[in-house]
């Protein structure tokens, strides 16, 4: 049986005090990356790959303490260093896919700093509307979690 797919997008804007070069460091450092958009630190990680160039990608497997295995799947399709990220995923949990999106990410350099637009266009294929704002307040979550981040750190520049 074919579920309604819900198809929604969602844009998500946050301000740097780093520079873009330094924000993007975030995205393709795979030590950094972990640090902001690693949750569930309490599911066991089966498998893990990290290739950031065009036409390389993510690939991240976790078990649940439930048992079940969630994935995460990840395609760079366009790469510009320190402006621009495309990239499409698809996540899947206990063998069902729950979700396919195209992710658009842009830093424009600012005079003090960088913002960032995270533009994202999701399909979920389960879990209806309530799943759909789980993903966009999930994304805002992460990347709130990466400016705390950044700023204890001190990767920012003034």
């Amino acid at each position: 049986m074919i579920v309604d797919i819900v198809h929604t997008s969602f844009v998500v804007q946050r301000v740097f005090s780093a520079s873009p070069r330094h924000t993007f460091r975030f995205f393709c450092e795979p030590e950094l990356k972990a640090r902001w958009n690693g949750c569930h630190t309490d599911w066991r990680v089966l498998e893990e790959t990290f290739d950031f160039r065009v036409g390389g990608g993510e690939v991240k497997r976790w078990r649940t303490l439930e048992g079940k295995e969630q994935t995460f799947h990840s395609h760079y399709l366009d790469i510009v260093p320190d402006a621009r990220i495309v990239y499409a995923y698809e996540m899947s949990f206990g063998g069902t896919r729950l979700s396919a999106s195209l992710v658009t990410l842009t830093l424009e350099e600012m005079q003090r700093g960088a913002r960032m637009t995270w533009t994202e266009q999701v399909a979920i294929l389960s879990g209806g509307e309530k799943a759909a704002e789980q993903r966009a307040w999930g994304t805002e979550e992460g990347l709130d979690v990466m400016i705390d981040l950044a700023q204890r750190e001190g990767v920012t520049e003034h």
